[in-house]
């Protein structure tokens, strides 16, 4: 049987059409969110598919409680082979206005959380040689039409930033165990979510888990773009 992917953040956009993308590869999928209706939901969906699917509500903000989650996951479901981080806090407004405890909460989430996992599901990846996805968004790159963008949306740029580091500095620290880190870039809103309502230039959710599927087979890239909402330069595609 073929390891479990666990999903950190599940939500009905990007990381459902991951969970489907890859269940129906023939992964046993782990869900945590701390939604626990939308959780439900979710099993009940990905069941009727014929998906092997469990529910590990945890609020991913909480070390301890990602720490316990990890452990509950490789406990019910065997060893964690895939890890997808698709993790943000919906923060608006800019710099002037956000306030700092906000700021804070945004990078406790995209860069501790998000390496708190990944610590916690080390000895599994390795064993498997392994894979950890991230979702980041074009917020997280630095040029200068994005940061005209992400103006409004400072606390989601700074954290993207951060967490975008964080993954491309991991890339190099687990190559070593032959686990492969990949990163896809979502250049808009996400098509069927509620920030992609009534927005142009949105970007499928079926097809970025088609990206995080070929990342993840393939082995060789490290970072794609998928979305063409902001205009930038080819140089910021791939790092």
């Amino acid at each position: 049987m073929k390891n479990t992917i666990l999903i950190c953040g599940y939500g009905p956009g990007i990381s459902h059409a991951v969970a489907r993308r890859f269940g129906k590869a023939g992964h046993p999928v782990a869900l945590i969110a701390r939604n626990v209706q939308r959780l439900t939901e979710a099993v009940a969906e990905l069941t009727a598919e014929g998906i092997q699917v469990q529910a590990f509500p945890a609020d991913l903000s909480d070390v301890k409680a990602i720490r316990r989650a990890v452990t509950d996951v490789r406990e019910a479901m065997g060893p964690i082979g895939i890890l997808h981080w698709n993790v943000f806090l919906d923060i608006e407004g800019d710099l002037l206005s956000t306030p700092p405890e906000d700021l804070g909460k945004s990078f406790d989430l995209r860069v501790v959380g998000y390496i708190t996992a990944v610590q916690e599901s080390m000895d599994d990846l390795a064993a498997s040689k392994g894979t950890v996805l991230v979702t980041s968004g074009v917020m997280a790159l630095d040029d200068p039409q994005i940061n005209a963008f992400a103006v409004d949306y400072a606390a989601i740029a700074i954290s993207g930033a951060a967490q975008r580091k964080a993954t491309h500095i991991l890339a190099h620290t687990l190559a070593p165990h032959d686990i492969h880190v990949g990163e896809v870039i979502v250049n808009g809103f996400v098509e069927g979510t509620p920030g992609g309502s009534g927005k142009s230039n949105t970007v499928s959710p079926t097809d970025i888990a088609e990206q995080f599927w070929a990342l993840h087979t393939a082995r060789q890239v490290c970072s794609v773009i998928i979305g063409k909402a902001v205009p930038i330069a080819e140089a910021g595609i791939h790092g």
